[in-house]
């Protein structure tokens, strides 16, 4: 008892001792009570946190008001700040002086003055930065980071058009580094590569996408200083086959991506035939367009160990060159996007990788019934398949994939037009252990619902156009597929508010619906959805009976709601911004084209610090007075879609100021058409569009 008390003393004071200073609002009263949370241990508070944080993370801030210990250890807790700008920056660092991971993301500009400050707030406790989708600061800000986070292993600097050589030498002073990413760094030179080599040798996650002003010398240093790399992602550079016997020397070199390098071609790769990597377990080389069966052939035998190998868009799959892939016994995964099937050569790979888990043939040609049945026969084990737009295929295939592969997980079979309504049973009736299934613009009807309503572990459902089912079916889904996390709807003109209603209460942990273009759904469509706490993702697009009272309900309930498309929702006016405004600050992305919002509903939004994507191409309510100022207040946009008509009407100066913050307008110039097509006419028209 005596230790219990001392140890329960200790950690009171740790508490009082590690705190910040508190808010005036959170000082003890003389005489109140002690609150029941300032007699648990840090450890058993960090439970609570955990659990709420689960719950809701917007409730971390209430937790964090409701006493002095609550609102230290919150501050101790909090391992991952994400703050909405950047001037925040060196008070959140001051709040948490725990947290390891910064994530700017929603920071359009974050300039060398943030990140500097923000060394001088004390850093020194991070591991991870994310400065992937932030713009405004250059080498100096690097170095300051750098040399405030000196244990700092994860940094991602993707997008940064403007950085080169200056700023990767400051990069190099961050030696404990890890994982860097450095996508689309065009000015880099071989020269500023040199120096993160040279200096961060710890590296083992590297990725050097589009970084067009890198050679093959550069690489080779690399290889030759970075020896503990396992992941390397060199997409769409001009390396050649110099680079390659230096890459396939690294001795724990696990995944190789070289997506788009058209210097890579057979002889680069027949070069390596001597060349052997066991350690190498994943290859991706997709639109390498000009390496043929020869070429992959060859690769083949240098990697013997391979589990996932992707040649989608690449070239032609033959017999010969499917019968090398018994070269590599562990294979599980192949994708074959849009390749062309020479005769027999899918069949070869049922002969040839019995050991795959996924198959990918998503828009190949020359994907027949008899040779897809052959395979699916072979692979008993197949976890994951692919054949969207597939045309060919028919319920020959269907029974062939349903009796041999009833283990899939995941069944991707979009615009397979010529597999009929009674087929589609047969997945529901042999394939129960479905996560995902993505039957878009099929002859899916109700009964087919009602036999995948046995699939209960469905998290993924997408049934766009398919125009048979009702609210019928969907009922059967609503009661048998409590884990449903995404369903889409798209352009299902048949659905009403009871097929909704049946979703919505019998899918609590939906986080994305699409009903674009589901014409009878009315408000009472979205008050059952707004039950829907983890709701995140609502598209209403072209819901012309959906008002601002829906969305006010959506708003209040739907508190992580973070992209919303209401175009041409004529019913949604200025009461329903006014109640986004104020409930739903985590919104992110919005389209409001053809809404009935005017200047007040539109600058209402602006309270959203978080508010990142805005398209407002047609709204006959918008002055160029009232976006000019909407957009001077929304200091975190990045990207704004706008009719080419407002160019001419807005202050040139107000454009180079909101482009100077880090957003992108993007101008449209598209006729005013209020008509929306229904769903049958405009499916025919778009068949229409594929037959010629």
């Amino acid at each position: 008892m005596a230790m219990a008390a001392q140890q329960h003393r200790h950690h009171k004071r740790r508490r009082i001792a590690l705190s910040p200073s508190p808010s005036p609002s959170l000082a003890p009263i003389p005489g109140a009570p002690t609150p029941p949370l300032d007699s648990l241990a840090d450890e058993l508070l960090f439970l609570v946190l955990d659990r709420v944080a689960q719950a809701d993370p917007r409730a971390l801030k209430s937790f964090a008001l409701a006493s002095r210990a609550c609102h230290a250890a919150e501050s101790r807790h909090r391992r991952t700040l994400r703050p909405l700008r950047a001037d925040l920056l060196p008070a959140a660092l001051a709040r948490y002086p725990s947290a390891t991971r910064l994530d700017l993301t929603l920071c359009a500009r974050v300039p060398d003055a943030a990140l500097a400050s923000a060394a001088v707030s004390g850093s020194s406790a991070l591991r991870a930065v994310d400065l992937s989708r932030s713009r405004g600061f250059g080498a100096a800000g690097v170095a300051a980071l750098a040399a405030a986070c000196p244990d700092l292993a994860d940094l991602d600097l993707s997008n940064g058009v403007h950085l080169g050589d200056a700023a990767a030498a400051e990069v190099a002073r961050a030696r404990a580094l890890r994982r860097l990413s450095l996508v689309r760094w065009k000015p880099l030179t071989d020269m500023g590569l040199g120096c993160v080599a040279v200096g961060c040798t710890e590296l083992k996650d590297l990725s050097l996408k589009w970084c067009l002003g890198l050679t093959d010398l550069g690489i080779q240093l690399l290889a030759l200083k970075c020896r503990k790399l396992t992941s390397l992602d060199l997409s769409y550079t001009m390396i050649t086959k110099d680079s390659l016997p230096s890459i396939m020397k690294l001795p724990n070199l696990q995944e190789l991506t070289l997506v788009g390098c058209i210097g890579i071609d057979d002889g680069a790769l027949v070069s390596l035939e001597r060349e052997c990597s066991k350690s190498l377990q994943v290859l991706d080389m997709s639109q390498c367009q000009n390496i043929t069966d020869v070429g992959v052939s060859s690769i083949l035998k240098s990697v013997p160990n391979l589990l996932e190998l992707d040649l989608s868009y690449c070239c032609p799959v033959t017999p010969s060159m499917v019968r090398n892939f018994q070269k590599l016994p562990k294979l599980q995964a192949l994708k074959l996007e849009g390749c062309k099937f020479m005769a027999n050569g899918l069949k070869a790979i049922g002969t040839s990788c019995v050991s795959l888990r996924e198959l990918s043939l998503s828009k190949s040609s020359g994907v027949t019934d008899t040779e897809l049945s052959f395979v699916v026969s072979r692979l008993k084990n197949l976890l994951k398949l692919d054949i969207t737009c597939c045309r060919s295929i028919t319920d020959v295939s269907l029974a062939a994939i349903t009796s041999s592969c009833t283990s899939l997980i995941s069944l991707r079979m979009e615009s397979c037009s010529h597999v009929s309504s009674g087929a589609l049973q047969l997945i529901g009736k042999h394939c129960s252990h479905l996560e995902e299934l993505d039957l878009t613009d099929s002859d899916l009807d109700d009964e087919g619902l009602k036999a995948l309503a046995r699939c209960s572990e469905l998290s993924s459902l997408k049934i766009g156009i398919c125009l048979k089912i009702s609210d019928e079916g969907l009922s059967h889904i609503g009661r048998s597929c409590p884990k449903l996390r995404e369903i889409d709807l798209y352009r299902c003109g048949v659905i009403s508010d009871d097929g909704i209603i049946q979703i919505a209460q019998g899918c609590p942990m939906l986080e994305s619906i699409n009903l674009s273009y589901c014409t009878e759904i009315t408000d009472r469509s979205l008050i059952s959805l707004s039950k829907c706490a983890k709701l995140n993702t609502l598209e209403i697009r072209g819901c012309p009976s959906v008002s601002s009272i829906g969305l006010s309900e959506i708003a209040m309930g739907c508190r992580l709601l973070s992209k919303l498309d209401i175009k041409k929702c004529f019913g949604i006016n200025d009461v329903g911004m006014l109640y986004l405004s104020q409930f739903a600050h985590s919104l992110r992305q919005i389209n409001l084209s053809y809404c009935s919002v005017t200047d007040v509903g539109l600058l209402s939004l602006s309270s959203i610090s978080g508010l990142q994507n805005m398209t407002i191409v047609h709204l006959a309510g918008i002055t160029p007075n009232g976006l000019t100022a909407t957009l001077m207040v929304c200091g975190g946009l990045t990207k704004v879609k706008l009719h080419e008509a407002f160019r001419s009407m807005m202050p040139p100066h107000t454009i180079k100021n909101v482009e100077a913050r880090g957003c992108v307008f993007q101008w449209i110039d598209k006729p005013f058409k209020v008509e929306v097509e229904p769903c049958d006419v405009w499916k025919q028209q778009s068949q229409d569009v594929l037959v010629r």
